[in-house]
């Protein structure tokens, strides 16, 4: 018989936060199930499952409320994981509803963001028998953990708010609650469940129980970052306060002039970012970067007369910059994982492995081409959320992107990159230099690449992913 108080739940957590052993403690009482990572984009419940309850991945794919009804309708009380990465569209359908019952999981970032980083490393994410355990020291990042946690605040503040209109709450329960047989009991009440446990699930077992700063290498650099950054409490849960908008730690300020330069991922970063080294006779590295709204708000009242802008781009190049550093690229800042959800979802045929279209055979420029066309016609799909897929910044529409900028500020200008040179004269001169240097020549590196492919079936596929740019700044054709 169906539970009563809820017709089904979500596990709402991220990677590393305990939510496999929380998924096996929910599984031991009598008509609860959890059903692993229902709606990963990557795989479906769990990366060795082809369905969860007869729905399939591509079947999920094209209608995701098909499996949450397969959800609400099974036997018992079911539920699934859901990460913040995974399928927005599940969010409009399951935060809203009075009949889900939301659990909240979280965990200090920190340490969910060491032990990430160690999982990476060592390839090692479950562990049920501790002489099999793998240990490693990790690097730690700052500027990694810094979008580490903006991604945490964001979707924890998105379930905080949305629960919030709609008189909804939450079960929250932290990593350390875990070994807590009552409060797993507890849980169950709650969720309208009669059963209860006398024990918890001993499969699975901790990894690195080592302190911190045996799993760090530079664990003092580590202390100095978060001492500096100040801009959270790390066992505050659930919205860890302080709100604060993403893009501003990217803005960039000249060494001396008066310029705030506020760049979109995929726009011509390198070469403004060149012309405002050249403006004061710097290296690139002497900008000033890495500002938080306190560090910004202080250098805009310190700096009068301050000029600040942004750079838009043609969206044939936009895409196709996110295209080849996120997708067909390989390493650092690219999405491999992504690269293979294309490949098998959404026919875009990349190798795995990060070629290079003038030098590899395998992939020459006519399969540039398709490759790219099918990236278009996934971002029509991906832009208007219609897909599993995390919308990146990388891609999302620049009229959005500009959006966000408005929660702290407008640029005073607006720059297409057509006529960059010209431009930056202008609010070089705006902002009283005198003679200012040129742009580089070649503002984008990838646009012999582009060159070679373009043609109105590119084109069209364009403007029917970012119809609202072309309007918004008036973009014609790319050629």
């Amino acid at each position: 018989m169906k539970m009563a108080k809820f017709d089904y739940f979500v596990l709402f957590a991220e990677m590393r936060t305990g939510s496999n052993f929380l998924e096996a403690n929910l599984n031991l009482f009598d008509g609860v199930a959890c059903l692993g990572e229902a709606f990963n984009p990557h795989f479906i419940g769990y990366p060795d499952r082809n369905d969860v309850l007869g729905i399939t991945q591509p079947e999920r794919e094209a209608d995701p409320q098909a499996l949450i009804d397969a959800v609400k309708d099974a036997p018992g009380l079911n539920g699934f994981r859901f990460f913040h990465d995974h399928d927005a569209r599940v969010l409009d359908i399951a935060l809203t509803d009075p009949r889900c019952a939301k659990i909240v999981l979280t965990r200090n970032p920190a340490d969910s963001f060491v032990s990430w980083k160690i999982a990476t490393q060592t390839g090692q994410w479950k562990l049920t028998n501790a002489t099999h355990a793998k240990t490693g020291q990790v690097t730690f990042d700052a500027d990694e953990f810094d979008g580490h946690l903006a991604g945490l605040q964001d979707f924890q503040v998105r379930i905080l708010n949305t629960l919030q209109r709609t008189g909804q709450t939450a079960f929250y329960v932290a990593y350390e609650d875990l070994q807590d047989v009552e409060i797993m009991n507890g849980l169950a009440t709650w969720l309208g469940v009669e059963a209860q446990i006398t024990a918890l699930d001993k499969k699975l077992k901790k990894q690195n129980p080592m302190p911190m700063a045996e799993k760090v290498q530079n664990f003092e650099e580590m202390s100095q970052a978060l001492a500096r950054a100040d801009r959270f409490n790390l066992t505050r849960t659930p919205n860890f306060e302080p709100r604060r908008g993403p893009l501003i730690p990217t803005w960039v300020a000249a060494a001396r002039s008066p310029l705030l330069y506020m760049p979109l991922k995929s726009g011509p970063t390198a070469a403004v970012e060149q012309w405002m080294a050249d403006t004061d006779g710097v290296a690139p590295s002497e900008l000033m970067r890495k500002f938080s709204q306190r560090s910004l708000r202080d250098w805009l009242r310190d700096t009068p007369g301050h000029a600040k802008f942004t750079v838009v781009r043609h969206p044939v190049a936009w895409a196709h910059t996110a295209f080849c550093e996120r997708i067909v690229a390989n390493g650092p800042g690219t999405f491999a994982e992504i690269r293979r959800t294309l490949g098998r979802i959404h026919n875009v045929a990349v190798p795995d492995g990060g070629p290079i279209p003038e030098t590899d055979a395998t992939y020459d420029m006519a399969a540039h081409k398709a490759a790219f066309l099918a990236f278009l016609k996934f971002l029509r799909n991906n832009l208007s959320a219609q897909t599993a897929v995390r919308l990146d910044a990388a891609w999302a529409s620049q009229s959005t992107l500009l959006q966000g900028m408005a929660d702290f500020g407008l640029p005073d200008v607006i720059v297409r990159e057509g006529s960059l040179d010209r431009d930056l004269a202008w609010i070089a001169g705006r902002a009283g230099i005198e003679t200012p240097p040129p742009v580089p020549a070649q503002t984008d590196p990838l646009a012999g690449r582009l060159a070679a492919i373009y043609d109105d079936a590119i084109e069209r596929a364009a403007r029917d992913a970012y119809g609202r740019d072309y309007e918004s700044f008036g973009f014609g054709d790319y050629a």
